[in-house]
């Protein structure tokens, strides 16, 4: 997401919270057991967090052991189980959902087994609702990248959201434009209530978005920024558990229409270029001008990837991460057609998206 927006200086406020607010951090977990000891800990080290909830969603790994074990070390740790998805449910809100049924504290804080905390996000979180007035805060992780497929879609599909989600459209009140990251939302819990909350987006796949919607249309004030030292997180270690992430969310996350799919296809793949190239075949020159264009648009990539925060040398994943892209924009848009998507061994039915304006 954009790094240039006048209000991520509200980050650089002093650090410290009103007394009064503390924070329940409600983490699903569903085949967790490598990460979510680093994600427990990283949020055992805040003071505002008064209670942390992991909620185990039918693990066949050892995630409830880990659990058990961290909170002998941990008072505020609670291992909660769903007992099973009902009908309509997606299987993240449910847990959360179920997760919140237990929580007292005055915020509640939602985030993700493979998040990754500072000592003191929670902190710069309560300070934005206060100085924003802002009833949900939401970051936007630092992404850890570590294989070549990661550097080339990763950044790529962030940097598409950072021209259709802008942190300054998500924060103006007066724009439609909502936003947040589930990896870290942070939102009050009269708030979460009165809108409904998660028993009202009980079968969205993109939950964070359609909460952000809501409490927006509600007539609060919602912040959106950069995560960047305050949270991070490596959201894929396998190739198929990414494309199976984005094959899930992206065609809703760009518009869910067939039209605005074609749209991203048809302005973020570098067909003018290749065209060009392939024309060289029987007219040289072109070959010239078609890799031209092609530095150009690379070098505006990485420029924009500079910009968001990535390192520069990503550039050279460019050519990969648009073919990558597209492809999952692809699947992701027959995925919704046919009613279907598969995530984390479930398979779920899917009707229209709510709107993302």
């Amino acid at each position: 997401m954009p790094s240039d927006n006048p209000i991520v200086s509200v980050l650089e406020q002093p650090l410290a919270a009103p007394a009064p607010d503390f924070v329940t951090a409600i983490v699903p977990a569903r085949n967790e057991e490598v990460v979510i000891a680093t994600c427990i800990e990283s949020l055992a080290r805040q003071p505002e967090i008064a209670q942390i909830l992991v909620v185990n969603d039918q693990s066949s790994d050892a995630t409830a052991d880990v659990v058990r074990n961290s909170m002998k070390e941990i008072p505020v740790l609670r291992l909660l189980e769903t007992g099973g998805l009902p009908d309509g449910w997606v299987g993240k809100n449910h847990a959360l959902w179920v997760g919140v049924q237990q929580a007292t504290s005055r915020w509640l804080l939602f985030t993700d087994a493979d998040a990754r905390h500072a000592a003191n996000s929670a902190a710069r979180a309560l300070r934005i609702a206060h100085e924003q007035q802002a009833a949900l805060v939401s970051f936007s992780p630092e992404q850890i990248s570590r294989t070549w497929y990661e550097k080339a879609l990763i950044p790529f599909v962030y940097l598409r959201l950072a021209k259709k989600f802008s942190y300054d459209r998500v924060n103006d009140p007066a724009s439609p434009t909502a936003a947040a990251n589930g990896q870290f939302l942070l939102i009050r819990r009269d708030v979460y209530d009165a809108i409904g909350g998660h028993r009202g987006v009980a079968g969205e796949v993109l939950e964070d978005v359609a909460i952000a919607l809501r409490v927006k249309q509600a007539g609060h004030r919602i912040w959106f920024g950069s995560g960047k030292g305050l949270v991070r997180t490596r959201m894929y270690t396998s190739f198929k558990a990414m494309w199976e992430g984005w094959e899930k969310n992206l065609y809703r996350l760009m518009g869910g229409t067939p039209w605005a799919a074609f749209r991203e296809m048809e302005s973020t793949l570098p067909w003018i270029p290749f065209l060009l190239i392939f024309l060289g075949l029987k007219f040289p020159l072109l070959i010239f001008v078609g890799v031209l264009f092609l530095i150009a648009r690379q070098t505006i990539y990485g420029l924009d990837l500079a910009r968001n925060h990535y390192p520069f040398s990503f550039i050279f994943y460019y050519i990969p991460g648009a073919f990558l892209y597209a492809g999952v924009l692809w699947a992701s848009y027959r995925s919704h057609v046919k009613g279907r998507i598969a995530w984390k061994g479930r398979e779920y039915s899917i009707g229209a998206p709510e709107s993302v304006k």
